[in-house]
């Protein structure tokens, strides 16, 4: 989206200020390349349970200590921006309310938090973009009604998988192909991985444990497909995706899938393990007209019929300023699901053995990990939804690699998720 550097340009005296909800990894990355390298936008404000951790978070960007101001309701963010100061605050309702930030960003990865999050910006009126794709995956749809009646964007972004493919994907359309597999590359795929298994890499790196074991146990690349599939209609071949492992270019991924299967469901996201270029994403499509099937073979893509498409980065937090200047300068979602009744759903898988009266831990614990399903079979089936799995107590043995359903917990009381969720199947039932 290289227009929007030119738009950004065009408010370098006056920033599109944004809210921050979380001071964790991805959120540094992201404050220290909004305040250093992002003409045109700057931070207002952090949310942060801990206060101590957002202040650390604007220092690690070079924001002078006596620029940072600690403060508890909307009105202090205002003053405090209105004195060049950042602020931190613990009160997201504060971040959301205040009328000096156009745009919220989540960067927190809790779905209960997140729905609430969601709620109080769509109240104050402000741009929501998700780098949170576990609530996106499970209350989306929902969300994105209530945003876009208010004439507001709810989207995920630029840079994260998802988004990287539909970018892609909203090129290829452009082309005039059709897309039939939307497609992200790993580089590993261990569904049986845990916080202790992956404790190493994650000190390595400075992240969190529980992120890492998602990404290695396939969770989130679940979410991510799920996300793809749900905002570009399409489905999913089988319950887990086809999943290779294929150590070859995606390019020659174009002889492995049927077409007519392909066109049967709609189009289909999946991934694949150790292809090349990781860790990018790819697209396959075909074309109809057999004129520009001869110019697309001339162009290196060959005879078709599927041609393959590619990026072969994501650069996450770098790419998150062109997401909101998408939304609050051109009123474009990066990508965001259609309003209709999910295509896929991320269902709950147990990792190991459980038992009866077990708690199911936090997403990418020890418990259980996330596949891809077609919606209408995990309706139909009852399958507990993956970003509503935390805090459920089994009321039977479930055996490992066993799928859970409703009918096998009992679910938290008063969580919003839920109330929200049940809004959504109510509001976009499957047709079972």
């Amino acid at each position: 989206m290289i227009i929007t550097d030119t738009l950004l340009q065009g408010r370098a005296e006056d920033p599109v200020r944004v809210g921050i909800a979380g001071p964790g990894f991805m959120a540094r990355g992201l404050i220290n390349h909004i305040t250093n390298t992002t003409t045109g936008m700057s931070v207002a404000v952090v949310y942060a349970r801990t206060p101590e951790k957002g202040v650390a978070a604007l220092e690690n960007a070079g924001i002078a200590a006596d620029r940072i101001v600690v403060v508890e309701t909307a009105e202090d963010i205002d003053a405090a921006v209105g004195r060049g100061q950042v602020a931190v605050t613990a009160n997201h309702e504060a971040m959301t309310e205040c009328s000096v930030v156009e745009c919220v960003v989540d960067c927190t990865g809790s779905v209960e938090f997140g729905a609430h999050l969601a709620l109080a910006t769509l109240a104050g009126r402000k741009h929501l973009v998700l780098m949170n794709a576990e609530v996106d995956a499970t209350i989306g749809v929902i969300l994105n009604k209530k945003f876009t009646e208010a004439g507001l964007v709810y989207t995920g972004c630029d840079g994260d998988q998802p988004g990287v493919q539909m970018n892609l994907i909203r090129f290829v359309r452009g082309l005039g192909c059709r897309p039939l597999v939307a497609g992200n590359i790993k580089g590993l795929q261990d569904p049986y991985r845990n916080p202790t298994t992956q404790e190493g890499f994650a000190r390595q790196w400075g992240q969190d444990p529980h992120m890492v074991t998602s990404f290695a146990d396939g969770t989130k690349v679940s979410v991510e497909q799920a996300l793809v599939a749900n905002a570009a209609g399409l489905s999913v071949h089988r319950r887990g995706c086809l999943q290779r492992d294929y150590r070859g270019h995606v390019d020659e991924l174009t002889s492995m899938y049927d077409v007519e299967e392909l066109k049967e469901l709609g189009g289909a996201v999946d991934y694949v393990v150790g292809s090349k270029p990781g860790p990018g994403v790819y697209v396959l499509a075909t074309h109809d007209d057999p004129k520009q099937q001869h110019y697309l073979n001339l162009y290196k893509l060959g005879e078709g019929p599927l041609y393959s498409f590619y990026t072969p980065y994501h650069l996450c937090h770098f790419e998150v300023p062109t997401t909101v200047a998408r939304a609050v300068l051109l009123g474009d979602a990066t990508i965001a699901p259609l309003l209709q009744a999910p295509k896929v759903e991320v269902i709950t898988v147990a990792k190991k053995d459980l038992k009866a009266g077990d708690t199911l831990d936090a997403l990418g614990g020890y418990t259980y990990y996330g596949e891809c399903e077609k919606a209408p079979v995990a309706a139909a089936e009852r399958l507990v939804p993956v970003g509503l799995a935390e805090g459920c107590v089994l009321t039977r043995d479930i055996a490992k690699d066993e799928a859970i359903s409703y009918a096998d917990v009992t679910v938290p009381e008063g969580r919003l998720c839920d109330e929200l969720r049940r809004e959504q199947d109510e509001t976009f039932p499957q047709e079972v």
